[in-house]
């Protein structure tokens, strides 16, 4: 049972309530990858597995770590006398936490894990995200970086390191950023000197390093990217090692304190509770992870999770502003509706149609990202774990292709959600008293970090559009033409499949001409590259809303009014947010000269 102590942490702000019921809707009906539901490791996890550990994961999100958000904005982590403090009741909700296991949700039982699914720890995320991204942050980097030394630590740095951090006794962090370099990792300064022991002594500053430090773990696991002497200049000079906050011996028992210490703490405008470090590294003792000179093919492993994460972020924070809208508007009165049945006084706000169509905006695209996400999910694990290299391979590539899509899409979404949620609000929201300031405060980092949205965009057409051997934009639009010619015959869905069409075709369009450009010119190419992440992004959620669409007409009589709410939403979703297709694909193939022939002062 999680309760909370309401004298400790004052009168609840945002509510929350975990979305159960869509997400076994999902687990239950979208599940639908051949592949993965071939995964020999998989067949134990059933719905009623699944729906246990979410209801679980929701009386702990809604109880427990839900008041945290307030405590740690109120009440932000700080540094004492070389010592960083948590937030009020972080050490005793984390406690419990670890007690419980879901730290090890989808660890490797090798290690003392459970080995959940990421369709199962990925609807986990995005709760944590919505309860209080503050205090989520704190074992959500310990899991990239357990997934990191998984993948590229040698056995003894896995037995020595994993099965502490899967218990969440030790958490990690990634170290990657430094005063004179955030995106462009090549101009990094920090040094890693080999000792006759095959250790190494690392000496630098690294900044912007989230969860850096704490009090709430016995022992912190830096994951640091440095270069040797010799090493070439640039990233293919760049190494990853692994540097322990206190030295662990042989036999896995802590030793002394290592030299790693922490300069300052960030003072920010959001994610107050968590501790954005500055950290000192002076002749720190640290392992080599990966080949050397790799370390950031090797630390990539653990960015491009948490890429997907951070867009699992902007979801779970757009719900939460949601939810608390929603409830508003169907308690403040203000102003006569045009078709108003009150005799007297005003109408609820929920009765106005702006405010409607505000609400079926979020709605729409809430439960749009909700789905492309689980699919993401599904690819994801046979990219892991299938036994075909070839449907491995492909596997992998879609996620290639859509990590940077969720990354981005979901936290922008996510500024836009937070900020109609406010709007409804109206003065209320901009005051702290209801929270919801709050949440369009904690969300605005997440087009920021790991790495911008811009970055982001520029990956994904530079890098993962134009790919010399695999035509991996191709199969994927593919996928979404199969899905719009099943439903081609389905009367009811026709309508919106043929809209779909319509703007798959731009979208195919869009990507024939920044091809052409890449040829001709780069900068109208750069120039389009946000607002064609965008494109791919809504036809991506449109590609998921015609497959709920196709359950939904299908299971329509086992619960009418929840598939009805879902043929409702999507209807809204293809004439309202689909269209915004057109306006991106404009406004990009209007070129770049005016922009880039602009005379700033």
């Amino acid at each position: 049972t999680y309760t909370f102590n309401r004298k400790t942490f004052g009168e609840l702000m945002a509510t929350y309530r975990a979305p159960v019921d869509d997400m076994m809707f999902l687990f239950e009906k979208l599940r639908d990858n051949s592949h993965y539901n071939s995964l020999e490791k998989y067949k134990e996890v059933n719905p009623d597995l699944a729906k246990d550990i979410l209801e679980q994961a929701a009386k702990l999100t809604e109880n427990l770590i839900l008041p945290l958000a307030k405590a740690g904005d109120e009440t932000p982590a700080k540094l004492e006398n070389g010592v960083v403090r948590t937030p009020p009741g972080y050490k005793e909700a984390y406690k419990k936490f670890i007690e419980d296991g879901w730290v090890s949700l989808s660890c490797d039982p090798e290690y003392g894990g459970q080995g959940m699914p990421k369709t199962i720890s990925s609807f986990f995320d995005e709760m944590l995200s919505a309860a209080s991204l503050s205090f989520k942050l704190y074992s959500e980097l310990s899991i990239g970086a357990y997934n990191c030394i998984l993948h590229h630590g040698t056995d003894s740095i896995k037995k020595k390191f994993l099965p502490n951090m899967v218990k969440g006794t030790w958490s990690g962090t990634m170290c990657l950023t430094e005063p004179v370099c955030g995106t462009d990792l090549g101009l990094l300064k920090t040094k890693a000197v080999e000792q006759s022991d095959g250790t190494y002594k690392l000496t630098g500053q690294k900044i912007f390093i989230t969860s850096g430090d704490h009090d709430l773990t016995e022992n912190i696991i830096h994951l640091v990217l440095a270069r040797t002497p010799d090493s070439p200049a640039g990233t293919k000079g760049i190494s990853l090692f692994l540097v322990p906050k206190i030295q662990v011996k042989e036999d896995g028992s802590l030793g002394p304190r290592n030299g790693v210490s922490t300069n300052s703490i960030e003072s920010k405008m959001g994610i107050r509770g968590s501790a954005t470090c500055v950290l000192n590294f002076d002749s720190a003792a640290g392992y080599i992870i990966g080949p050397k000179n790799k370390g950031l093919s090797s630390m990539f492993t653990m960015m491009n999770l948490e890429r997907i994460v951070v867009g699992l972020q902007g979801l779970g924070l757009s719900d939460i502003a949601y939810q608390n809208a929603l409830n508003y508007s169907k308690e403040r009165k203000q102003g006569k509706s045009h078709n108003s049945k009150a005799k007297n006084g005003a109408d609820l706000i929920i009765d106005h149609a702006d405010i409607r169509r505000s609400l079926l905006n979020m709605k729409s695209i809430i439960e749009g990202e909700r789905a492309l996400s689980f699919w993401l999910a599904q690819q994801t694990e046979v990219s892991l774990y299938h036994e075909d290299n070839k449907i491995k391979e492909e596997a992998s590539d879609f996620v290639s292709l859509m990590t940077p899509v969720v990354k981005s899409l979901f936290s922008d979404m996510g500024m836009e959600i937070t900020s109609e949620a406010m709007q409804i609000f109206g003065g209320y929201g901009y005051t702290k008293d209801q929270g919801i300031e709050q949440l369009y405060r904690d969300n605005r980092i997440t087009p920021i970090y790991e790495g911008t949205n811009s970055v982001q965009a520029i990956d994904l057409v530079f890098r993962k559009l134009i790919n010399k051997d695999k035509d991996i934009i191709g199969r994927y639009l593919k996928l979404i033409a199969e899905e719009i010619k099943k439903n081609q015959n389905e009367s009811k869905i026709k309508p919106l499949a043929e809209k779909l069409d319509g703007y798959l075709k731009i979208t195919i369009n869009f990507t024939n001409w920044i091809k052409d450009k890449m040829r001709s010119s780069k900068d109208d190419v750069s120039a389009a590259c946000n607002d064609y992440l965008k494109v791919l992004g809504i036809i991506a959620l449109g590609h998921s809303w015609l497959k709920v669409l196709n359950v939904s007409y299908k299971e329509l009589n086992t619960n009418k009014k929840f598939f009805e709410d879902k043929i409702e939403t999507a209807d809204f979703f293809f004439n309202r947010v689909l269209p915004r297709i057109d306006y991106h694909y404009k406004s990009a193939t209007s070129g770049s000269g005016y922009i880039m022939n602009f005379k700033f002062d």
